[in-house]
């Protein structure tokens, strides 16, 4: 085994570990089986939650921590990342817009809004920012990206000539677009959707019937919010000349997918191929013996562009004799199904019988311990 080379490209494990993190355990293990070998870090995302934080650790860039109006309209937290280039800044909109910025009680979609979000992008363009990379899950709201727009600059009114309510209970009212007082530098800005739902913004399929009710959405309220994206879906073609309603993705986060398209000047790209193309991973994947990849939980939907299947692929297209190797904290049913498309092995990394809360905490230790394990096994 002297001198082989390992590859470690990991996906975060939700609420135990970053993928950075897991890089190291990763290398710690394999390190107590084959002291003098190698290794190329490469903490990996794939557009949803710990993308910012995988891309900023792969680049070498930093985090920056801003202050932003939540979907409620109260003050939250938020952060984006400015990568290593200094002019690509990547950005979840649930940092500012998510889910997980409201409860029970005061979920609701016809008021959440996605003005947040917009603040984060002003923010980047004020420090100089020519590209943005967007994830557009987990989100609380259903207001077509209006909220976003409005803090670019756009305005949204009503026949009397009053700016609209925030939310998209409210969007039955658009009667005109004001595209006045726009960002000047708003039409330089590239932004990159990084997002893997294809549902239109209305209908059946779209994005108030499909993901309005885990949102907080009654049945009532699903059929106003779907009315009220048509409306405006209409509104945005008639004054804008855009057609949104029928794009794949445009359903996305509430209708922010259809926002971005309208508003700016955006393109969507699966997640993980955004963050394959930031991280350079093919090139660096070269002279590599060895593959290490994973997250929190694998199964037969990871072959349906999760991180773990686009490392297989990468790796797969660069040297079919790499090796790759997954570890996950939870193996689901049918993960056989993914060793036809580019894994060699897959492994649990849970010792044993355990709670939830002392497998989050053991994390790094349960991932050293097994690619130790594995490397045994290869030295």
């Amino acid at each position: 085994m002297m001198g082989k080379l390992f590859m470690v490209a990991p996906d975060s494990f939700k609420e135990s570990m970053t993928a950075k993190e897991v890089c190291e355990a990763m290398e710690i293990g394999i390190r107590r089986a084959i002291p003098d070998a190698s290794f190329i870090h490469v903490p990996m995302a794939d557009g949803g939650e710990g993308t910012v934080q995988s891309l900023v650790d792969a680049t070498g860039g930093v985090l920056i921590q801003k202050e932003v109006t939540g979907p409620l309209g109260v003050t939250v937290q938020a952060h984006y990342g400015i990568l290593g280039d200094g002019k690509t800044a990547v950005i979840e909109m649930a940092s500012a817009s998510g889910i997980h910025h409201v409860t029970k009680e005061t979920k609701n979609p016809l008021i959440t809004t996605t003005l947040g979000t917009g603040e984060l992008i002003k923010a980047c363009i004020e420090n100089g920012i020519t590209d943005i990379i967007l994830g557009i899950g987990g989100s609380a709201t259903n207001d077509a990206g209006t909220g976003m727009a409005k803090a670019l600059g756009y305005k949204f009114l009503d026949k009397q000539g009053n700016e609209l309510q925030l939310g998209g209970g409210f969007l039955g009212e658009l009667d005109k677009i004001e595209t006045s007082n726009i960002i000047p530098q708003l039409k330089e800005i590239n932004i990159i959707i990084a997002s893997d739902v294809t549902n239109p913004l209305c209908g059946e399929h779209g994005a108030s019937v499909v993901f309005g009710p885990q949102k907080g959405a009654t049945p009532e309220m699903v059929e106003l919010l779907d009315a009220n994206l048509r409306h405006f879906s209409q509104i945005v073609e008639q004054q804008l000349g855009i057609e949104v309603a029928n794009v794949p993705g445009a359903g996305g986060a509430g209708g922010l997918g259809a926002g971005l398209i309208a508003f700016t000047n955006s393109r969507m790209k699966r997640g993980v191929e955004i963050v394959i193309e930031y991280t350079e991973l093919e090139a660096k994947m070269k002279n590599v013996d060895y593959c290490f990849t994973g997250e929190g939980g694998i199964d037969f939907q990871t072959k349906f562009g999760k991180t773990p299947y686009g490392v297989a692929q990468v790796a797969k297209s660069v040297n079919e004799q790499i090796k790759v190797i997954a570890l996950a904290g939870h193996i689901g049913r049918d993960v056989e199904s993914l060793y036809e498309h580019g894994f060699d092995a897959i492994f649990g990394i849970v010792p044993g019988a355990a709670d939830l809360e002392t497998l989050l905490v053991n994390g790094k230790e349960n991932v050293a311990r097994t690619a130790e394990s594995v490397a045994r096994l290869l030295a």
